[in-house]
Formats: structure tokens, sequence, C-alpha cells
């Protein structure tokens, strides 16, 4: 900060408010903090008695807050971002499509450890609509170094993005619907009306739905059938639990693929199973996701469909924010489950 006059003055950023009183007619701001000078402001600046002005001056290696902010924001931002001009020196994100919210924490972390950083987000891992507001970025002061920028943009470049969506993947789901009591058409099946609601939410299109019974070597066959049909995913429904009658896991191991998880740090749905066979992932669905509003499929599912791979760590960092309140009414995305 230093003290110039006014005429001296252009180019420069205001360090406070200056203030203009007309008798009579008009007191209030003439100029706001962070005001950067132009040539038309000397005549207005000198009538309100201001021959000496307190100013950064941007020529010395800094930058102003509203141009940092827009390097910043450039710099983090990845797929399906979108953003428009500072508000005082502040952005908003948002979303560009409706999607899977992907942060990248320990960028995030680091990004925030520089001097004067203020970068905000919610959740990763949320399901977001078409503009959604999801972050914030602007730098404390008014002015902040060069030097400080070209790190923040060098660490986005070197490991960015922070920040993305990831659409959602038009998938052909398939849904092996177990419970010889359904196949004999003793009860009613519940389970496919919630799957498909849910499946029509995230953009996926149900190819099927079957019903091979308690047989594990049938339970097999009909997720390959579906897998040879083409699909993106096949659900399983019914027979999750530890029970011995409950083929159901046993049944997905026989498939020969990667089983990522048998059970999940989540509850609603401690009972969900995770398998990749033949790259297709095969999700066992425990009986919650038929009555609770809310459970693992909603924390799993989504990201499964917007193309993520998901591993044994993802389930493990689930069990942090992973037990539903069960809220009434419910608000999620927008509440602490999963978080």
């Amino acid at each position: 900060m230093k003290k110039v006059r006014v005429q001296d003055a252009v180019g420069m950023v205001l360090c406070h408010d200056m203030t203009e009183i007309v008798p009579g007619r008009f007191k209030g701001r003439a100029f706001k903090k962070g005001h950067v000078v132009m040539e038309e402001d000397i005549e207005k600046l000198l009538d309100i008695g201001k021959r000496y002005l307190y100013v950064w001056d941007l020529e010395e290696g800094y930058v102003h807050e509203d141009d940092a902010a827009k390097r910043m924001v450039k710099a983090a931002a990845g797929a399906n971002i979108s953003y428009g001009e500072p508000e005082e020196g502040k952005i908003e994100l948002r979303a560009s499509c409706r999607g899977v919210l992907r942060i990248n924490i320990d960028l995030l972390y680091e990004l925030n450890s520089l001097k004067d950083v203020c970068f905000s987000t919610i959740h990763s891992g949320k399901t977001v609509e078409e503009g959604k507001v999801l972050a914030g970025t602007r730098v404390i002061p008014l002015v902040t170094e060069e030097d400080m920028l070209l790190r923040f943009e060098k660490l986005c470049e070197e490991k960015g993005p922070m920040i993305e969506v990831l659409p959602f993947h038009h998938t052909r789901i398939g849904i092996v619907t177990t419970g010889s009591e359904i196949a004999d058409g003793r009860i009613e099946d519940k389970f496919g009306p919630v799957l498909k609601r849910k499946a029509k939410d995230l953009d996926g299109e149900i190819i099927g739905q079957v019903f091979p019974g308690d047989e594990k070597e049938e339970i097999t066959k009909a997720i390959f059938r579906f897998i040879e049909q083409g699909a993106g995913m096949v659900q399983v429904s019914g027979g999750m639990s530890v029970d011995p009658d409950d083929v159901t896991p046993s049944a997905i191991r026989d498939c020969g693929g990667e089983v990522v998880t048998y059970g999940s740090p989540v509850l609603p749905g401690a009972m969900f199973m995770l398998s990749y066979v033949k790259g297709i992932p095969v999700v066992g669905l425990p009986g919650c996701v038929m009555y609770s509003k809310r459970t693992v499929f909603d924390l799993a599912v989504p990201r499964l469909l917007a193309g993520e791979k998901l591993t044994r760590e993802d389930f493990i960092k689930m069990a942090h924010g992973g037990f539903c309140m069960q809220c009434d009414p419910c608000t999620y995305p927008d509440c602490g489950f999963g978080r």
C-alpha cells in the first residue's frame, strides 16, 4: 500500500471506500474498495476532495482480486463446470450438466494451504443437478502476489482438475430378482418397481428383469445372459444376508469376476456387494434398497453409472457419514448422508 497523487493512480487499486457528500441531496459511496482507478475517475476524485489516494500498485508483482479469482477458477475447473464473472472478488462454480461431483480433495487442501487462497466446495460424490452451485473461490486481500497464482496454476496443471462433474452414462441395466417365493408367484415382486424408478432417475435403461428363484447356478446364468445382451450393469436383488440359504453372494462369486466388496460400512446397506464381471459392475442389493428411501445404493450406484470404478477403499471411506438419519422430510443429497 502506498500514498500517491490522484493523477498518478491510474491502474492502481483503491484500498478503501471513497465517500461522496452532496449537501441535502446525497451521501454515499462514490468508489468502492478494490476499484481499479481509471483515467475518467480523476476529475470526480478531485471533485470530492481527494488529492491523494492510498492504493495498491498492480505493476509491482500483484494481481487484483477479480483477476486472481478468474485465474484460479480457470486453473482448477475440469469438465462440466461453468462460472461467471467475479462479484466482490468471488466467483461461484456451477454444474453444467446432471451427474456426480468429483473433488480432488488432496489438491483442494494443497491449494488452500497457499497464502491468500479461499476455495471452498460442497462434498465430493454428490449427485448434482444442472445449475447447482458447487463451489466458490476468491483471494482474501484486495490484491495477491503473482508468484502465488503461478504456484496455484502449476499445482492444478500437475494434479488437476480439482473439480469436475461426471455425467451419467446412458446405461443398459439387467435386473435379476432372486427368491423362490417370487419365482413361484406366491408374493408380488416389490424390488423391480423401485429399481426401475431409480434407473430412470439416473438415465439408466432397464433391458429386462428375470426371476431365477434360489438356484445358485440359475442366478449365475441369468447374470451372464444380461452381460451377453450388452448390459452395462446387472443388479441382483434379494438373498444378500449371511443366512445359509441366501445364495446370491456365492452366485455372484461364481461368475468369476473381481469381487470388490461384500459388505459396506453404510446403514442402511451393510450387505451390499460389488463385483466386476468381464468389466461390467454386478451389484448385489440388500432388502433395505426396496423399502428405505436412501441407502448404500444412492452412494455407490450413481458413481458407477457416471463411469467411476469403485475400489474397496472407496467403500471404507463411506463409513464417515455412512449412517443415514432417516430424516423426515428427506433432503438427500443436501444432507450429511455419505459425507
